[in-house]
């Protein structure tokens, strides 16, 4: 097998230097005076609704748009104020409709007097409209307008904001105060839209008393249902999200061996790295106690039962064990140390208490890299938000060199219906994990995303034991037997941390290794709702190492500018052809905010890998988003194709029998581009790490990777062979207590 290659080398990075031209509307297109008229209505009737309360300073106002609209397309002029204030800045919300065809709904929170301005602009357009283009106006008549072939009859309005307008209102289906909220039942976590009012100021407004203690952020609180019935009985447009606070534990499934297999013994722990484990409590007398730092963080005031100790002592055993206790799975990786983190039972836990420990956790843990969390809530993930547990591991890992793996939950034996994965494996950034049988089938048991109708989740899957299959497993009674997407996330945390504190690899390369290992050379682009990008091998040679005609490397990466780009990669060539079809993982952290609903992700990595011809790059997965001004994509489409938005990309090409050697261009060259694109105007784009795993696969089955090596260092890559033996060495020598004396 073939080394993993770490090339390091200049990357340009070029600024996004295009300036938006003047508003148009989409080549023949037309806006009709009744479009106008009736969206006039709509802003009358929701400032009439704000003008008479006095619970805000300003107003919240939805946008119900035609389609999914891309950044671009949001209005821009409406609720904007010059250039100090735009209608981009005024959003604190954004969801999808409940019905077919999805449309994206977006709230803004904006001041009532930036409000009657934009309807004092509106109602002139209005009139120009009517009078001056005899209630229709056309993409050509905009045109004319920006180039001044036709003169507005007003000087009250700019052609610059009057072009805008119209082609705001070609987008948009409504406005409307969104009082829609999705019942939740017991104690709630509920997250107000930000009006720039303080969240215990405006409970008090409303009769609701609430403890700074029960406050997450200043506008996420935890209400009882006396006080939620209250907030949506008096002012239910402030809601933005709602979940029930008390999570019903997804259980997996249990069974104890009928077979006394003797005493399992383990030597001392070392130096081994250590994995953190958030679970249920951890029983001590396990034979491999010695290996784990248990701490308990569940309250006093809580029961605790011997059944409480069974989930997270069996977890903890594959963290520490896994291949002694199953042989036929293992991975090579050795035995790892635990920290173990107790803060649930085994029944119902609160949402609430447990974001606060965690968080609290990971920053008192700072020399551990790699967390496992199989913990999840048998009750479905929302379509239209992340959960709040999603959020805090989003946030933890985007501010934070750490990264979570997490299990994908189950379905209920307990006439609990949940075919959709439930929370906290809708974390974006988190590495979620579903299981498998020991055929490479989705298990029995198996939950599906995606996540916010689009994100892809799970990433993986591994195996997790089913039915007549199941895992072995130390429990505080000795052998056990158990299956379940909280099996299955332990052994990928086992490669994780190996990757990252052994093979000192970065998070974002290690996270893009796993995913890329699991994927193949099928024409099947995007992932499998049940099973993320495919199935993790069990050995790690198999995600450290490639075949003999294949060539593996990874780039590590910061982007400092708009563009990240090289035309500078030499890929082996035969008879001047390419012999070669390509696979590319690009992975990153970015910040996410919660608030913005499903625009969830911040900023956008858009990639382009491919062979180098005279105008660019030729990206193997024709990707043209960023091409030219004239190439126009829809949103929707955007998303399916590409993964825009998404944090985990992968573009490949598919190995079939009619392949054939590609073309070589003038350069002679491959290259790499990766635009940062923002969603909001804080930059949280800028000095954003990204992974990147390239597979090449020579269609004729030789081995080309010394050339590729030679060809690398003439063109100035530093190129590192991932030796596995050799990092080990260096992994162990590093970690030896030296003494002195």
């Amino acid at each position: 097998m073939n080394d993993l290659l770490q090339l390091k080398g200049t990357f340009q990075q070029k600024s996004n230097n295009s300036k938006p031209g003047a508003a148009e509307l989409p080549k023949g297109k037309t806006v009709l005076l009744e479009q106008l008229e009736s969206l006039k209505k709509d802003l009358d009737a929701v400032f009439s609704f704000w003008s008479n309360q006095n619970l805000l300073p300003g107003a919240l106002i939805s946008v119900r748009y035609k389609d999914v609209i891309a950044k671009s397309n949001r209005i821009k002029n409406i609720f904007s104020k010059g250039s100090s204030v735009t209608a981009n800045s005024s959003i604190v919300g954004a969801k999808f409709t409940k019905y077919i065809p999805t449309r994206h709904i977006i709230t803004h929170y904006i001041d009532l007097s930036i409000f009657a301005d934009s309807i004092k602009r509106f109602e002139l357009v209005v009139d120009i409209v009517k009078m001056q283009f005899d209630g229709k106006i056309t993409s050509a008549d905009v045109q004319k307008v920006n180039k001044n072939i036709i003169a507005l009859k007003s000087d009250l309005i700019t052609k610059s904001d009057f072009t805008a307008i119209i082609k705001d209102v070609y987008f948009v289906d409504s406005f409307y105060v969104d009082e829609d909220i999705d019942e939740v039942q017991e104690n709630a976590i509920i997250t107000l839209y930000e009006t720039k009012t303080d969240t215990i100021e405006l409970m008090k407004r409303l009769g609701i008393s609430i403890t700074p203690g029960n406050i997450m952020s200043n506008t996420t609180v935890l209400l009882n249902p006396d006080q939620l019935s209250l907030l949506k009985k008096k002012a239910p447009y402030l809601i933005s999200m709602a979940v029930t606070d008390i999570s019903l534990l997804d259980r997996d499934d249990f069974s104890k061996s009928e077979e006394d297999r003797g005493i399992v013994t383990i030597p001392s722990p070392k130096n081994e790295p250590v994995i953190g484990v958030i679970d249920t409590l951890f029983d001590e007398r396990v034979y491999f106690s010695a290996w784990v730092e248990s701490i308990n963080m569940v309250s006093k005031d809580i029961t605790i039962e011997a059944a409480d100790y069974y989930h997270g002592t069996s977890v903890s055993s594959i963290i520490v064990d896994g291949p002694t206790l199953n042989p036929k799975m293992d991975d090579g990786c050795g035995r790892f140390r635990a920290r173990h983190f107790g803060v649930a039972v085994g029944k119902k836990f609160s949402s609430f208490t447990i974001l606060k420990q965690i968080e609290e956790i990971v920053l008192q843990n700072k020399d551990i890299k790699v967390w496992n969390l199989s913990l999840g809530s048998a009750i479905e993930i929302n379509n239209n938000f992340i959960s709040p547990e999603a959020a805090i591991l989003d946030k933890i890992q985007y501010e934070n060199d750490v990264i979570f793996i997490v299990a994908g939950t189950n379905k209920q034996q307990n006439g609990v219906v949940a075919n959709r994965i439930g929370s906290p494996a809708d974390s974006i950034n988190s590495l979620v994990v579903n299981s498998v049988n020991f055929k490479n089938k989705p298990a029995s048991y198996t939950r599906t995303g995606p996540v916010l109708s689009f994100f892809c989740k799970p990433d993986v899957s591994y195996y997790g034991g089913d039915l007549n299959e199941k895992i072995r497993v130390c429990t505080p009674t000795g052998e056990g037997f158990s299956s379940g997407t909280s099996i299955a996330a332990p052994w990928i945390s086992r490669k994780m941390a190996y990757l990252v504190n052994v093979m000192g690899l970065s998070r974002e390369i290690a996270k893009a290794l796993i995913i890329d290992s699991a994927s193949g050379w099928t024409d099947e682009q995007d992932p499998s709702i049940e099973v993320g990008h495919g199935v993790v091998p069990i050995r790690i040679d198999d995600i450290i190492k490639s075949k003999n005609e294949e060539i593996r490397f990874v780039l590590s990466i910061v982007s400092e500018k708009y563009d990240t780009y090289t035309y500078n990669l030499p890929v082996p060539i035969n008879e001047d052809k390419f012999p070669f079809i390509a696979r590319a993982t690009l992975c990153y952290f970015p910040h996410c905010s919660r608030n913005q609903g499903v625009d969830y992700t911040n900023t956008e990595l858009d990639i382009y890998f491919g062979r180098v011809k005279e105008d660019g790059i030729k990206s193997i997965n024709e990707n043209a988003q960023s091409a030219c001004e004239c190439s126009y994509i829809l949103e929707s489409n955007a998303r399916k194709f590409y993964r825009k938005w998404d944090n985990v990309k992968q573009v490949k090409e598919a190995f079939t029998d009619n392949i054939r050697a590609r073309k070589v261009y003038n350069s002679k060259m491959w290259g790499l581009s990766v635009k940062t694109k923002e969603r909001t105007e804080q930059k949280f784009g800028n000095g954003i790490i990204f992974g990147l795993v390239v597979t090449l696969r020579e269609i004729n089955g030789v081995n080309r990777i010394e050339d590729f090596i030679n060809q690398c260092s003439l063109r100035g890559w530093l190129v590192n062979r991932v030796n596995v033996d050799s990092r080990i060495n260096i992994y162990y020598s590093a970690e030896e207590d030296i003494v002195f004396k």
